[in-house]
């Protein structure tokens, strides 16, 4: 398995050739990479990403099959089930580079930002179960900057929740803190721009990396 270095430079390589129209993985894939497959997966990177449809991590990496483990929920949240399955990629296929994967616009920090400023009665216990998880990271941004212009504030707290998710990956979990310590485990955060397409890796990097 590949360091979390050449893991996270590969991951930059595919983006820059999403971003430019030039991806290397085709459409099609081959049926020899199918049956290589079958003995079995050595995905270079996990990602935990938003299950937004325009956010599709093979796709905006331009990785193929076998290449990523993805564990896909609305606003990119940390549940026990979620982290179980990043422990069991870290651990089994000893994969060293986590990626929580959010983006601008996200619909599930917009729709807790609502619910904040306008609580509603009637909202699905299910949705509520996401939206709890946002909350408190969110929360604290709205009281301190209610009056802020909202795409703004929306901004910021798309980010923030990117920073929340990946800090509870890093404490959240006896294995993945040992993994982190004596292994060379990395989890950051990072952003896809639907603008742009870029990806950008703003949390977590070592310095130099």
């Amino acid at each position: 398995m590949i360091p979390a270095t050449a893991a996270l430079d590969r991951l930059q390589e595919g983006n820059r050739r999403f971003v430019a129209g030039t991806p290397s993985v085709g459409g099609v894939i081959e049926p020899a990479r199918r049956r290589e497959l079958l003995a079995g997966q050595s995905p270079f990177a996990i990602i935990l990403g938003c299950s937004d449809s325009r956010v599709p991590a093979e796709i905006v990496f331009d990785q193929g099959l076998g290449d990523l483990f993805v564990i896909r929920v609305a606003g990119n949240v940390v549940a026990p089930s979620l982290v179980g399955s990043v422990e069991f990629a870290a651990d089994v296929f000893g994969t060293r580079l986590v990626v929580v994967l959010g983006h601008t616009q996200c619909g599930a920090v917009t729709a807790t930002l609502e619910e904040l400023r306008r609580p509603s009665q009637s909202r699905s216990p299910n949705l509520a179960s996401i939206v709890d998880r946002i909350r408190p990271t969110v929360e604290v941004l709205l009281e301190a900057d209610s009056g802020s212009n909202p795409d703004a504030l929306l901004e910021r707290a798309v980010r923030a929740n990117i920073r929340a998710s990946a800090n509870q990956l890093r404490h959240g979990s006896r294995l993945l803190e040992q993994l982190i310590a004596d292994a060379g485990l990395w989890v950051v955060g990072a952003e896809y721009s639907l603008e742009t397409g870029v990806v950008d890796f703003f949390d977590g990097v070592p310095d130099g990396a």
